[in-house]
């Protein structure tokens, strides 16, 4: 990499610098149309007919209606870093952007190192072979350096006295060095293939594994059909998560990029451009439906209304208090409704109130940690929560109780005629109750320690005891069976 320019006189040479993927490692016009997807849905039928009558008239109307939080922004920072100090140098900085002016002003404000922007105007679209006339009837033929990040940002760099590459490929920088004098250079680093792995969320498909719980109280390990239709629909639920996860993470950009962990998601950070989340959510969602529907039509309307609520959780109520938990404890239930549904095997009411129980015991204790967080912060209020700092304790109580009246359902399913179907020796069964009481006890203890994370599953993945705790419950169901 070049070394960084010294306060010669090249240095005052005006700087224009790009803001799509090069200041930002994001898309002003694609961030606009997240927001609009979450709060005028649709608002986006509209989007064909502006972009009709030119990009420049897109992204006036985009925004007209939504407005970037320019704070939340996935800035680059290491370029960032470095125009502060050609700024502290008496360098002349110039934002020249293709995004509307109403997009690119309360950056320019918010960072306070830009004299001047240059941007779109619903007429123009200040983009390649326009900005670079426009900077030129400014400033005189190459009598300006250009940051770009893209092949479109060559005809700007064909006219410019220097072209800093910000976020591109070596390939960028050959071809913009044969147009003029090469620069800085500041590279991605960002992997796409770590990236999608985030954004997929591997190891939250564990809790699909829940569709295969049916295919174990029933005692029907044994049943090949029963366990490949269960396969089925475990695979058809992982596409499906995985196309709410994309949803989700497109929704809730600004929160996430005020959380202190969640502001690393790939859409948040800007690993991932958002029209990929765009596309790929609903590819996801019809490759779960097709699947599916190698099941069973009904099998579809439980991904489909798995799909619906998870959906109406990120637009809406997630932002209700107990109500979102509610509906989180819904969605594993859910998961079990489906394992029923695909293998065909008959619904046991006492084993839908205990995951009732268990669910929405993990699902406050979700919220116990995100409000654990927050308090140590000195923050008050969660963004984009219903939940207060002083809501902590109460949290904490429900989910204990809940937990343990899950183990009170176990207790009672025990001393039911029901048991007497499965299993020679019911009684044994009792001997899960402590189990199960002993774990709920120690998440909730290890939780208020600190000592788990903001995700109960990715906790679950690494913990050696709750394994323990699994397998030998296995072993006093087997027990129970008499042999």
């Amino acid at each position: 990499m070049p070394p960084a320019e010294t306060a010669t006189s090249e240095t005052f040479v005006p700087l224009a610098v790009d803001l799509d993927g090069t200041l930002i490692r994001s898309d002003m016009i694609w961030e606009s149309v997240a927001r609009l997807l979450r709060k005028k849905p649709l608002a986006l039928l509209a989007l064909p007919f502006w972009w009709a009558r030119g990009r420049a008239h897109l992204k006036q109307q985009l925004g007209r209606r939504v407005q970037v939080d320019a704070a939340s922004l996935p800035y680059n920072e290491p370029f960032l870093a470095w125009l502060k100090e050609q700024k502290s140098a008496g360098r002349r900085l110039i934002l020249a952007t293709a995004s509307d002016m109403a997009m690119a002003r309360p950056v320019a404000a918010h960072l306070g190192i830009f004299e001047e922007v240059m941007a779109s105007d619903g007429e123009i679209n200040l983009r390649a072979q326009a900005k670079m006339d426009a900077l030129t009837k400014r400033f005189g033929e190459r009598g300006f350096d250009y940051a770009g990040n893209s092949s479109v940002d060559l005809a700007v760099w064909s006219g410019s006295r220097a072209a800093i590459v910000v976020n591109g490929s070596e390939a960028l920088a050959q071809r913009a060095a044969q147009r003029t004098k090469l620069g800085r250079i500041f590279p991605t680093h960002d992997s796409t293939l770590a990236a999608l792995v985030r954004c997929f969320r591997p190891h939250q498909w564990l809790k699909n594994l829940i569709v295969f719980v049916p295919v174990l109280t029933a005692h029907k390990l044994g049943d090949a059909a029963a366990l490949g239709h269960a396969a089925l629909a475990f695979a058809a639920f992982c596409l499906c998560a995985c196309a709410v996860y994309v949803l989700n993470d497109l929704l809730d950009l600004d929160a996430d990029r005020h959380h202190a962990t969640k502001r690393h998601r790939p859409f948040a950070s800007g690993a991932l451009p958002i029209p990929f989340g765009l596309i790929a959510a609903p590819l996801l969602l019809l490759a779960a439906v097709t699947l599916g529907a190698l099941l069973s039509a009904e099998f579809v309307v439980v991904v489909l209304l798995y799909f619906a609520l998870a959906g109406a959780y990120s637009l809406r109520l997630k932002q209700v208090a107990l109500l979102d938990v509610f509906v989180l404890a819904g969605l594993y239930t859910l998961r079990l409704v489906a394992g029923h549904v695909a293998t065909g095997i008959e619904y046991s009411p006492w084993l839908l109130v205990f995951s009732m129980f268990v669910f929405l015991s993990l699902a406050l204790l979700k919220r116990f940690l995100e409000l654990h967080s927050l308090r140590q912060q000195n923050r008050h209020e969660a963004k984009g929560r219903g939940y207060t700092a002083g809501d902590l304790e109460l949290v904490t109580t429900l989910g204990l109780v809940s937990g343990y009246l899950a183990v009170l359902v176990l207790a009672l399913y025990v001393n039911s005629p029901q048991v007497q179907k499965l299993y020679a020796q019911p009684v044994r069964l009792l001997l899960v109750c402590p189990l199960l009481l002993f774990w709920v006890s120690r998440v909730w203890f290890l939780a208020h320690r600190g000592q788990m994370q903001d995700d109960p599953v990715a906790f679950a993945v690494r913990d050696w005891v709750g394994y323990a705790v699994g397998a030998l419950t296995l072993v006093v169901m087997w027990l129970a069976t008499g042999r």
